[in-house]
C-alpha cells in the first residue's frame, strides 16, 4: 500500500484490457499518487461487492467513492500529464460527455476483452 496515496483505483486483474490500462497508468504515475488494487486478489478492502466493482471502473478520491467517467477523471487528476483532462472533467458538461463515451465503451467491452484474450493467446478463465 502507498501510505501517501491520494487516489485508490480498483481494477479487474483478469481483464486483459484492464491490465494494459493499469500498466500504462502505473508508468505515468511516477509519483506513486495512486494505489492500484486488484479486485479479488485479497489486497485492500473492497468498498463494494466485488461483482459491482467489476461491472464498472471505480476509484476513491479524498474519501469519496466514484464510478465510471468520474473515477477515470480522479485517476487522471493524480497523474501530472493527464491532470488537465481530469480537471476539465470537473465541468458537469464535460463529465456528462465522458460518461456517455464510457457507457458506449461498456457495451463493446466484452467483445474487446475477447479480442484482447485471443491476442494474448489465453483462454477465458472459467
Amino acid at each position: 500500500m502507498h501510505p501517501m496515496a491520494k487516489v485508490k483505483v480498483w481494477y479487474d486483474a483478469d481483464c486483459p484490457l484492464c491490465r494494459r490500462e493499469i500498466s500504462a497508468m502505473r508508468r505515468l504515475d511516477g509519483r506513486g499518487a495512486i494505489e492500484f488494487i486488484a479486485i479479488g486478489a485479497g489486497t485492500g478492502a473492497c468498498p463494494l461487492d466485488p461483482r459491482e466493482l467489476l461491472a464498472a471502473f471505480h476509484a476513491e478520491e479524498d474519501g469519496r467513492l466514484l464510478k465510471g467517467a468520474a473515477a477515470f477523471a480522479a485517476m487522471w487528476r493524480a497523474i501530472p500529464l493527464l491532470r488537465p483532462l481530469g480537471l476539465a472533467a470537473r465541468s458537469p458538461t464535460v463529465l456528462r460527455g465522458l460518461e456517455a463515451l464510457y457507457q458506449m465503451f461498456l457495451r463493446v467491452r466484452p467483445r474487446l476483452q475477447g479480442l484482447a484474450r485471443r491476442l494474448e493467446g489465453g483462454a477465458r478463465p472459467a
